[in-house]
């Protein structure tokens, strides 16, 4: 599994004109899933997310995790895209992605994992084309990978 993480100060996902996930402050996840992910990895990645410490501390330093930042949130997008291998030719080679019903699956799992460790959890809708807006904070941009990847 490969995450996208972007600390954002507010940050929505509409589908047709609905907005179906929403967060203030927070980290917005593009969220891959790999052919080869198991549930391991999502709760890897849940768990490595729900506790990176990407928010500034009275030092000014990067040492408070999404938890300890009062009213905020992470914002779950499910991005197939994530997995894509550019390296050769001009067309992203999305083969290593994992199938639909797999993915949605293990998106599904990863954001129950997150909420399960106190974070508050929007996600964007599996399937669905996307709008994503958001503010970047800082920016502050990081690719976090599960152990398999």
């Amino acid at each position: 599994m490969r995450a996208v993480l972007q600390r954002v100060t507010e940050a929505r996902v509409t589908v047709e004109g609905e907005v179906v996930g929403e967060i203030g402050p927070g980290i917005v996840v593009l969220l891959g899933v790999a052919r080869d992910d198991t549930e391991r990895d999502a709760d890897y990645l849940a768990e490595k997310v729900a506790n990176l410490r990407v928010f500034e501390g009275p030092g000014g330093k990067l040492d408070r995790p999404i938890a300890d930042v009062a009213g905020s949130g992470i914002l779950v997008v499910p991005n197939f895209t994530i997995c894509a291998d550019a390296r050769r030719g001009r067309r992203p080679d999305l083969a290593s992605a994992a199938r639909p019903e797999k993915a949605e699956s293990l998106c599904d799992r990863f954001a129950s994992r997150a909420a399960a460790m106190g974070v508050r959890v929007a996600t964007g809708r599996f399937g669905a084309h996307m709008h994503v807006e958001l503010t970047n904070d800082g920016p502050v941009t990081l690719v976090v990978e599960s152990p398999g990847r």
